[in-house]
């Protein structure tokens, strides 16, 4: 360090910005070197400097002159051993000595403050845990420890190590004390002065260097600006430290946005600690809650629950007792006026104030314990208590991964769905929490962890080898995050193989009716993992509609000579089980599954086969059912080809083609999509969305086949009129009837249902016409009474009883 003195030659070149002890030059100047003389020094014989870009290294010279490269626009650092200017002798002298920071404070302060750190609640994190101090919270408390080992001495007669924080919420005043190693003087300028110069850096090097030191330790401050994030809610802040190397306490006092600090030594007794450190945040305005006791014990639990060390907030408490209660005058007059009975002192209960120290971060990381030591109750226990649950998970996995990146986890499939089954595409979720060495980072995230359509699995995650100031841009990019992903979604997917192999099969039922949809959304966004998720889907069946079956079960079933796994998308089982698609399969005993679920057919159709077996659309033409008979199909052809011919030619564009069918018994007719088409399930979905493509819609149901089945009695008719009387209108209404019914019978909508209406009606009325009514009474007329015949003369004859009846 240089001691400058007021020369001329010195002071023009450090009054910058109208500071006497700023260096600005290399502001004012585009020049890359300064050229400091110690001409006006009194017996120093020698320069030093300290180079920003050494960061804090001194460097000795002799001679007059030293030359100092430094980078342009870039702030020359320096220690000033003395302040005191010569005209100003009569002001007093300053309570402490003042340094220069060793960076370009100003931008630098705003980077930490506004760009690094996204939310204010990390301060006090970073305070216990990132230091950069090495001598404060929990990194202080580590490396004594780890001195203490050679080193009993620094310890002396104490030897606990704790945490302790108090505020003052009348004042804006939050302090962090801890019994950890503390710094020297010499320390503090260095590790303090310097921005983003860290003093666990230093440490962990010297760890590396020395052939003795183990690997086993925790410091993590390694960047140097954990503590700059007292600024990002304290107007100033205050250091009080003692190290056990020193006699000495001395206080680092800075302000935010300031260009210099001070360093004096503690001379109040009250003051004086007997080691370690005492951080004090004088906190701005708006920032003053965080001084409630509440909320500091609620970021501690949150963010610092499973540091080693116990961390205790002061914190008001109470108890309750009784106490005697005054007698009313009145009152006690009118009980002596009544007598002998012994009186009974009048009590009431009171609540007690007081403070006093709680410890706040009780709960112990069970993931650092070996998986066998743990009870599945306590896992349940630390679920519950970590997110919020009341329900004990369907199951959980705790494992380590180590090799390339080390990380343990314990992750967890929770009963039932906190987002509910409608919102399951919500990336946005709290359910992994990720820590740095037992440090919580964060649980803000959008698929870095775990894909989205796994987003309802929770746990927590802790990394050893992830970089400290972790975001979520950092995340994206980092190799680490990407190899950590990979095998998290794998033990995710053995963990629900081991619901689903349970021996009790509603515990994946009860799994399937809450994240189902979740892993069919896997088949349509993760190609990667469709061998994972393929065993785990469930669906209804033609053999299976009042459980749901696996495709390993499906396959299991299939016949021998069977090919391809069948299935029908509908939107209930009910329609699904009464379509035409199925009757010639259910007469060959084959089995469809029945995908009812919106999402089911798109998630079979990315999935496109199981063990070699593809998924086959049965309403969907050209449908194989094996067993062709060559010779039947071209006498029915022969038979029907002209009646096919003459059917197109009524229905027009409305079908691309007739055909005779081979999936239809009992229906006369079925109108199935092409192969490269939409399925009428798929088009009903797409006309239903909000933002629907009708361009995309006419495309895509473009091609329809009209299947006829020839034996059926309507088919035959139809064939027989073509060859008799194909311009009967009947008949051709008869096919016009006969499409828009396999249109609705198929699953279609019809496009003028008032007309399809009025043809059934027209039909009904043919069919039904005079079937059940009554003949009508033909009333005789009355006789006349010929003009030339006499009248006759009545007989009245009296009624007579027979029986009880009369006749």
């Amino acid at each position: 360090m240089h001691r400058l003195s007021r020369r001329p030659a010195v002071s023009s070149i450090l009054r910058a910005n109208g500071s006497r002890y700023r260096s600005a030059a290399a502001a004012q100047s585009p020049a890359s070197s300064f050229l400091l003389t110690n001409s006006g020094v009194e017996g120093d014989t020698s320069n030093k400097w300290y180079s920003v870009l050494t960061g804090g290294r001194a460097v000795s010279g002799t001679g007059s002159a030293l030359r100092i490269q430094l980078p342009n626009g870039m702030l020359l650092g320096k220690r000033y051993e003395s302040t005191a200017a010569e005209s100003d002798a009569s002001s007093p002298p300053p309570t402490g000595e003042k340094y220069e920071y060793q960076a370009e404070v100003s931008r630098l302060m705003d980077l930490i403050v506004n760009s690094l750190y996204s939310n204010k609640e990390v301060f006090l994190r970073e305070l216990i845990r990132y230091d950069d101090l090495a001598g404060n919270a929990s990194d202080a408390c580590d490396k004594l420890r780890f001195l203490s080992v050679t080193e009993p001495a620094l310890l002396k007669d104490n030897v606990d190590f704790d945490i302790r924080i108090q505020t003052d919420k009348d004042n804006g005043i939050v302090t962090i004390t801890d019994t950890g190693i503390g710094m020297t003087r010499q320390e503090l300028i260095d590790c303090l002065g310097t921005i983003a110069q860290s003093g666990t850096a230093k440490f962990l090097k010297a760890l590396k260097d020395s052939k003795d030191a183990g690997g086993d330790n925790n410091l993590i401050g390694q960047f140097g600006v954990g503590f700059y994030s007292a600024f990002l809610v304290a107007d100033r802040v205050v250091v009080s430290t003692k190290s056990p190397k020193s006699d000495k306490q001395y206080v680092w006092e800075g302000e935010a946005n300031a260009s210099s600090y001070t360093i004096r030594e503690e001379t109040e007794a009250d003051k004086v600690i007997p080691r370690g450190t005492r951080l004090t945040l004088y906190l701005k305005r708006d920032d003053k809650g965080f001084a409630h006791p509440e909320k500091i014990q609620k970021l501690v639990k949150n963010y610092s629950q499973f540091v080693s060390f116990p961390i205790y907030t002061w914190q008001e408490k109470g108890y309750t007792k009784e106490v005697e209660v005054d007698e009313d005058p009145a009152e006690a007059k009118k009980d002596g006026e009544e007598g002998s009975a012994e009186k009974k002192k009048k009590t009431k209960t009171v609540v007690e104030r007081y403070w006093d120290w709680e410890l706040t971060n009780e709960t112990q990381p069970i993931w650092l314990r070996n998986p066998k030591e743990v009870s599945t109750e306590l896992y349940n226990e630390f679920y519950k208590n970590t997110f919020n649950e009341y329900l004990e998970p369907l199951a959980s996995s705790h494992f380590t991964t180590e090799g390339e990146v080390e990380f343990r986890s314990i992750l967890y499939v929770p009963a039932v769905s906190s987002s509910g089954k409608d919102d399951m595409v919500n990336p946005k979720t709290k359910n992994i929490r990720l820590y740095v060495k037992r440090v919580f980072i964060s649980d803000d995230f959008d698929g870095e962890l775990f894909p989205r359509y796994l987003s309802f699995i929770k746990g927590v995650v802790d990394s050893n080898d992830l970089p400290l100031n972790v975001s979520r841009e950092i995340l994206q990019e980092s190799r680490i995050v990407r190899i950590m992903r990979k095998r998290l979604v794998r033990k995710a997917f053995d963990m629900i193989l081991g619901i689903s192999m349970s021996d009790n099969r509603e515990d994946y039922e009860k799994f399937w009716d809450n994240y189902g949809k979740y892993l069919k959304l896997g088949c349509i966004e993760d190609r990667e993992n469709h061998k994972r998720i393929a065993p785990l889907l469930r669906f209804f069946s033609s053999q299976s509609e009042d459980y749901i079956i696996g495709l390993d079960e499906y396959v299991e079933n299939m016949k021998p000579d069977q090919k391809d796994i069948y299935y029908i998308a509908s939107d209930s089982v009910t329609s699904a089980k009464n379509t035409p698609f199925l009757e010639r399969l259910m007469e060959k005993d084959l089995e469809v599954l029945f995908l009812v679920d919106p999402i089911d057919e798109v998630a079979i159709q990315n999935l496109k086969s199981y063990k070699e077996k593809n998924f086959v659309d049965i309403s969907k033409e050209d449908l194989d059912l094996g067993e062709k008979d060559e010779e039947k199909e071209k006498a029915m052809k022969q038979e029907f080809g002209q009646t096919c011919d003459w059917i197109k030619k009524r229905l027009g564009d409305k079908v691309a083609s007739v055909q005779i069918s081979n999936r239809l018994s009992t229906s006369p007719c079925v109108l199935v999509s092409g192969k490269f088409g939409w399925s009428a399930n798929m088009e009903r979905l797409m006309k239903s969305q909000t933002m629907g493509d009708t361009s995309s819609l006419e495309f895509m149901r473009g091609r329809r086949v009209f299947e006829i089945n020839p034996e059926h009695p309507i088919i035959r008719n139809l064939n027989a009129a073509c060859s008799g009387n194909p311009d009967d209108e009947d008949a051709l209404r008869a096919i016009d009837l006969l499409y828009d019914t396999a249109l609705v019978s198929s699953g279609f909508t019809p496009e003028n249902p008032a007309q399809l209406g009025s043809k059934i009606y027209e039909m009904m009325n043919m069919a039904i016409s005079g079937k059940w009514s009554a003949p009508q009474d033909h009333q005789q007329p009355a006789f006349s009474q010929p003009q030339n015949q006499e009248p006759m003369e009545a007989e009245i004859v009296e009624p007579v009883e027979a029986g009880n009846h009369k006749q």
